[in-house]
Parts: C-alpha cells; sequence; structure tokens
C-alpha cells in the first residue's frame, strides 16, 4: 500500500482486498471480552474534521484507540482555525507534535492531497468537499461481502445526489476496482459533468434498474451544498427517487439496501425501509470500525507483517 490513503483509485485490486482481509481478521477482536490490541502503541493519530461529523469521526477514534494509539480529536471550532489559521499552519502544528497520520475531513476538494504534502506521516481522507471518501467505499465493499459474499460480479446501483456525493464517487472507483457492475440513477440535474467517463453505468429509470439489482445503495440529498433548484420538490424526488416499501418488493430476494448516513427519512428512504431486515445501515457504522482500524494498521507499519 501507498504511505497515504486519499482517493479510492489510489488502491489497486490487491491493496482493496489485502484491507479487506485484514479487517476481517480484526474483526474477531471485537468479541473478545478486552476489544484492543497493542499494534499502534506510542503512536498518536490525530483527527482533523474541519466538517461536522459523528460517524467518522467517532468511527476513526474507536479504530485508533483500539489499536492502542493515542488519540487527538482536533475541531475547526474552538481552535485557532477560527481565528484564521491556514490548513498549512495548522499541519505544521500537527507536524511538530509529532503526528504518525492525520484523518482529515474538509470541505474543500483536494485539501488531504495538499496535507499529504506538508506532513510527514500518513494522511487519510475522511472525506473532501465533492471528492471522495475512500474508507466509507472500504467499509461499503466489506459490508457486501459479509452479506453477499464479495463484491466481484454483485449488481449495484447508487441512487440520489451523485453530483454533490464523494460516497458515490469512492464507491464507483473501488467497486469497479473490485469487479461489481456499477450503476448510477439520479435525476438529470444531479449527475456530474462527465459521469460518462467513469467505470459504471448510468439510468435514469429507477424501477427497471431496482428489478436487476443485488445492492441499492441510497444516497442523502444534501441540501447544505445545493446552491440552486436541482428538482421541483422534496415530494416529487421522493416520488420519482425514493425507495419505499413498493419499491423495495421490486427488488430480488437476496438484494439487500445501503445508506451512508446521515439519512433523510421519508425522503430518499422510507423508515420502513431503513429498519427492514434488508437494511445494512447499523451493519455498516458496525463495521466501519473495523475497516478503518484495518486500514491505521496497514498504513502505519503493519502491512509487512499482514503480507
Amino acid at each position: 500500500m501507498k504511505r497515504h490513503l486519499i482517493s479510492a483509485g489510489d488502491l489497486s485490486r490487491d491493496d482493496a482486498l489485502l484491507i479487506l482481509d485484514t479487517a476481517a481478521e480484526l474483526a474477531s477482536v471485537a468479541g473478545r471480552p478486552i476489544r484492543k490490541l497493542p499494534t499502534l502503541r506510542g503512536l498518536t493519530v490525530v483527527n482533523l474534521f474541519y466538517e461536522d461529523s459523528t460517524r467518522t469521526r467517532t468511527s476513526f477514534e474507536a479504530a485508533a484507540k483500539r489499536l492502542s494509539a493515542d488519540v487527538i480529536n482536533f475541531s475547526a471550532r474552538g481552535s485557532s482555525v477560527a481565528k484564521g489559521e491556514s490548513l498549512k499552519d495548522t499541519a505544521l502544528t500537527l507536524e511538530a507534535m509529532g503526528a504518525d497520520a492525520v484523518v482529515i475531513r474538509h470541505g474543500a476538494s483536494g485539501a488531504p492531497h495538499r496535507l499529504a504534502g506538508w506532513v510527514s506521516g500518513s494522511v487519510v481522507n475522511a472525506g473532501d468537499g465533492t471528492h471522495e471518501h475512500p474508507t466509507q467505499a472500504l467499509l461499503d465493499a466489506f459490508t457486501i461481502r459479509q452479506r453477499l459474499g464479495g463484491p466481484d460480479g454483485v449488481r449495484v446501483t447508487i441512487v440520489g445526489d451523485v453530483l454533490h456525493s464523494r460516497v458515490a464517487r469512492s464507491n464507483v472507483l473501488l467497486l469497479s476496482t473490485l469487479g461489481a457492475e456499477v450503476t448510477l440513477v439520479a435525476p438529470p440535474t444531479l449527475m456530474p459533468y462527465a459521469v460518462q467517463t467513469w467505470p459504471c453505468q448510468v439510468s435514469y429509470d429507477f424501477d427497471a434498474e431496482l428489478r436487476k439489482t443485488d445492492v441499492v445503495m441510497m444516497l442523502r440529498v444534501q441540501q447544505e451544498r445545493m446552491t440552486a433548484a436541482y428538482f421541483p420538490s422534496v415530494r416529487e424526488y421522493r416520488r420519482r427517487y425514493g425507495l419505499d416499501a413498493g419499491r423495495m418488493a421490486l427488488l430480488p430476494e437476496h438484494a439487500i439496501v445501503m445508506h451512508p448516513g446521515p439519512m433523510n427519512r421519508g425522503v430518499e428512504i422510507a423508515a420502513e425501509v431503513a429498519d427492514s431486515p434488508r437494511s445494512t445501515i447499523v451493519a455498516q457504522v458496525s463495521n466501519g470500525v473495523t475497516v478503518r482500524m484495518a486500514v491505521l494498521y496497514l498504513l502505519l507499519g503493519g502491512a509487512g507483517e499482514a503480507a
């Protein structure tokens, strides 16, 4: 593996499988009375979050602590960033503190890439703007493998606000690398420019895709990133692209429903779907800790041992 994890496109098929296999080994730790390993004792992991987050920040913190690393949680609010400190100056401060890994979430696409040039430790992208979120794609792939035996040959339909979704971009790159057949479904206004160059198919007929999919992944409508009216109304969006019980009935019996969270219940996904046995949403959160343990373990010196 490379020293940083900035994009899902940085991972070869072997790299991705190594992470998933390592996560499967580490999953056994969750069932122990003491859920800690001494692997990263003496190392420091910094969670550098410029955007609000519950699942991702907590997941990385739990992952690092279960590997016995020291964790520093750095929030832009209440820090020198609020006083105007630049990302570079913050990076130099972290470098002076001896951070071995920096997990960064930032509103600007490309911020993790810039950070990687300023620190000597490993950088993990926990979401940058509308660019990517590679560890989310890894935990999604791990969940698919857990429920369906593996992404290879699996038909995955990603539905919703693709334009603003870093999760969609990372999943398309990673799942296609692992052999899945990925289809994007969204209103034309919420499809990215040049999406035809992505390694996936594009469709605007949600119902037709449901009948032949193994995994349907619903995306949150990110209204906080929208600067224009991308669809007539929430009611119209729900009617055309929302997953309710009626639409779920169109899925093959073995198919599963995924969502990266947080959910807009009653918009892109109905409550009865989110809480159904077909839903993997809670499992995705649990698997996030395991997969992020694997990423930190491999980036901070465990690659040789794992190999």
